[in-house]
């Protein structure tokens, strides 16, 4: 399953050390706007190479279009994104071919398709990201031309034990900072964390949150398309993602229901609305018209430049120490993937909702 969305579809292809990255983009709409340096400027941010937190890897991930766009304006045709991949090192993975890097997909897609592509992980690398992002950034620009209200801002809210709750107004807030954290103490706390994992060879998981402002309200199918439960699978589906929770999550669990229930009230201009926001912007799967928040956890990067214990693929237990260029963390470049996988979706909705209809996948 390589293909995301209803009406709003797209399909990735390629992998992390082939000849490059791609993503078909269908269902998307004639004559919308599209900035191809908006693409370009979307990819910067997920790039590697952009900070002393991230891999060295050094892919200027210059975006091509191939189909589906002339003159700036989308034909209604297949919108194809091509990334060459100008900096591939294959031969750092001669020893990964080897072994099962222990918590990584090696051994699972050893298992589903017995010949696999070993150089950095091939299709299950986080590389793959890049297209999304691509993706995100046309999602986005359809977004504005449908609903320019609506506005999306993820960020670093936690790594390793460092945390905040802070919640930005403006991406500047998040870009001012090198791992994406707009709490500038946290920051700091967090970029003198990951010089020593780097230092140790060691990676750490975080927590990177979202919030969607302008979201109409009506948007969500129930039963099994609910938004909430749409998001969770897009999210889900992010390399080293590991769990979703939206609103107040899993302190709801902790909570009494006189404690958690967001009582209504009438607004300033007669139309009904929430006191508070604790459902997080999503009730019974459809969306209330109050900010969308929700939060995504990464475990940590499972390639480690320390000794592990593993088995190789003829059966040899072994330990072993990986070599390439790997980040400290996911957080701080998946930040752009998020936003991008909270675009598709909404753009998937956008669409269904002014159809006025239901497309389940």
């Amino acid at each position: 399953m390589n293909t995301f969305g209803r009406l709003f579809r797209i399909t990735t292809f390629g992998e992390s050390h082939g000849a490059g990255i791609g993503v078909v983009i269908d269902g998307m709409p004639g004559d919308v706007p599209i900035s191809v340096e908006e693409i370009q400027s979307a990819l910067r941010r997920r790039r590697p190479g952009q900070s002393a937190y991230t891999s060295p890897r050094n892919e200027p991930d210059a975006v091509q279009v191939l189909s589906g766009l002339y003159e700036g304006r989308t034909l209604g045709s297949p919108l194809t994104l091509w990334i060459p991949n100008t900096d591939a090192r294959p031969t750092d993975y001669a020893e990964i071919a080897q072994v099962f890097r222990p918590s990584h997909a090696d051994f699972t897609y050893a298992l589903k398709y017995r010949h696999t592509d070993p150089r950095g992980g091939g299709r299950s690398s986080a590389r793959e990201t890049a297209a999304r992002v691509a993706a995100g950034a046309v999602a986005l620009q359809l977004l504005r031309f449908l609903h320019p209200s609506i506005k999306i801002l993820s960020w670093t809210s936690r790594i390793g034990p460092f945390e905040t709750n802070y919640i930005p107004t403006t991406a500047d807030e998040i870009e001012g900072s090198p791992i994406r954290c707009p709490d500038a103490e946290v920051s700091a706390q967090i970029t003198a964390y990951l010089a020593q994992l780097i230092e140790e060879g060691d990676t750490a998981g975080g927590i990177i949150s979202t919030q969607v402002e302008g979201l109409p309200g009506g948007w969500g199918e129930p039963i099994y398309d609910k938004l909430h439960a749409r998001l969770a699978y897009a999210m889900l589906s992010i390399n080293a993602a590991k769990g979703f929770e939206i609103g107040m999550g899993f302190t709801s669990a902790f909570m009494r229901g006189s404690e958690h229930n967001d009582a209504f009230t009438i607004g300033s201009s007669g139309e009904v609305r929430p006191l508070t926001n604790y459902a997080g912007g999503v009730l019974g799967g459809i969306s209330t018209g109050e900010p969308l928040y929700f939060r995504v956890a990464f475990k940590p990067i499972a390639t480690l430049r320390r000794p592990q214990r593993t088995v190789t693929r003829t059966g040899e237990e072994v330990t072993f120490t990986a070599k390439g260029r790997h980040d400290p963390s996911a957080i701080p470049r998946a930040v752009p993937v998020v936003e991008a996988m909270t675009a598709i979706v909404l753009a998937d909705f956008a669409l269904i909702a002014r159809s006025g209809t239901v497309h389940n996948q």
